[in-house]
């Protein structure tokens, strides 16, 4: 017997036989987060009159600086079905490794650049050839790594921090501003604006997508998968590398303690900006948003009075809600 639907069915589901509040917690782009984005800023702004100035929101612009820059690149690499677990590690011996360039080079800035950039994609190459050359599965790849990486910052100096006193550096990455805006929201800025027009609109973009999405059709479409993985970890790497100058550069010292278990905030970030931990889908504006609902959320609990500990607690439930809403 044929199925017949009634002309009112028809009209409330949509093409694909998902309705209409599915389409908005589960399609392509969770607008749902959205919505939950902007009840969080009106109850946030109604509990205290400080959340809506321009002061706390550049606040939380900084706060989020780090999430945000390392998110957009692992939008990359959970695109393509993998995943990177060192990213805070690599932050740390990146910053280890710029601090002592110019400790012993002259005190020059453009020597710590380069050291911090090079050791995060160092780390970031490492990992994708592991993964795509050995067949061995991204997360043990990189629970090694962040592991090793984390070993080595501890051990290059015994644990101690590394004074910076490069006042170009300090203004490059961490204190200077433009038109009032803080040199750190400037870096997530352009840094977002790269990633959009990598992942959206050059061949490099469409690769990563028919990587994650459907490896073997991929492949026989003459993709080549393990240099488009590789890749993007390579990429991931780097803006760990990029994050750990804007936070040394603000601390004026290198610590190799810093930044344990950013990685879930990372990773919470890029799905709750609707990428799928199943690969093929994601963009980098959603992974922006996702940080943003995490840095916004921490900063109006604090000025609520909200004790850290149940801070936590609230922060990974809204999380585990979010991800299932967004699941696919």
């Amino acid at each position: 017997m044929t199925d017949t639907k009634s002309p009112e069915k028809a009209a409330v589901n949509p093409p694909g036989g998902r309705s209409a509040l599915q389409h908005l917690l589960q399609g392509e782009r969770p607008y749902m987060l959205y919505v939950a984005f902007a009840i969080m800023l009106i109850v946030f702004s109604l509990a205290s009159p400080w959340f809506l100035s321009i002061d706390n929101f550049l606040n939380i612009g900084r706060q989020t600086t780090l999430v945000s820059i390392i998110a957009v690149g692992m939008t990359f690499v959970i695109i393509s079905r993998q995943i990177d677990l060192s990213v805070a590690s690599t932050l740390a011996l990146s910053g280890m490794s710029a601090s002592l360039a110019m400790a012993f080079v002259a005190n020059n800035w453009v020597v710590g650049a380069v050291a911090g950039l090079g050791t995060g994609a160092l780390i970031g190459l490492i990992n994708g050839v592991l993964t795509t050359r050995l067949e061995i599965p991204s997360f043990l790849v990189t629970l090694g790594t962040l592991s090793g990486a984390r070993g080595l910052a501890l051990m290059v100096t015994n644990t101690k921090p590394v004074i910076i006193t490069n006042e170009h550096y300090f203004a490059i990455f961490g204190e200077g501003s433009v038109l009032g805006i803080p040199a750190p929201i400037l870096w997530t800025l352009g840094v977002t604006v790269a990633g959009i027009l990598l992942l959206h609109y050059s061949v490099y973009g469409r690769r990563v997508y028919a990587a994650g999405g459907n490896p073997t059709a991929a492949l026989y479409s003459g993709v080549h998968i393990k240099q488009v993985t590789t890749l993007a970890f390579v990429l991931t790497g780097t803006l760990a590398g990029l994050a750990s100058l804007i936070l040394s550069a603000r601390s004026h010292a290198a610590r190799p303690d810093v930044v344990q278990g950013m990685e879930l905030d990372v990773i919470a970030s890029v799905i709750l900006g609707g990428c799928s931990l199943f690969g093929g889908r994601g963009f980098v504006l959603g992974t922006l948003l996702g940080s943003l609902i995490i840095g916004t959320l921490n900063n109006g609990l604090v000025l609520l009075g909200v004790s850290s500990s149940l801070q936590l607690v609230i922060k990974g439930a809204i999380i585990v809600a979010a991800v299932a809403f967004t699941r696919r």
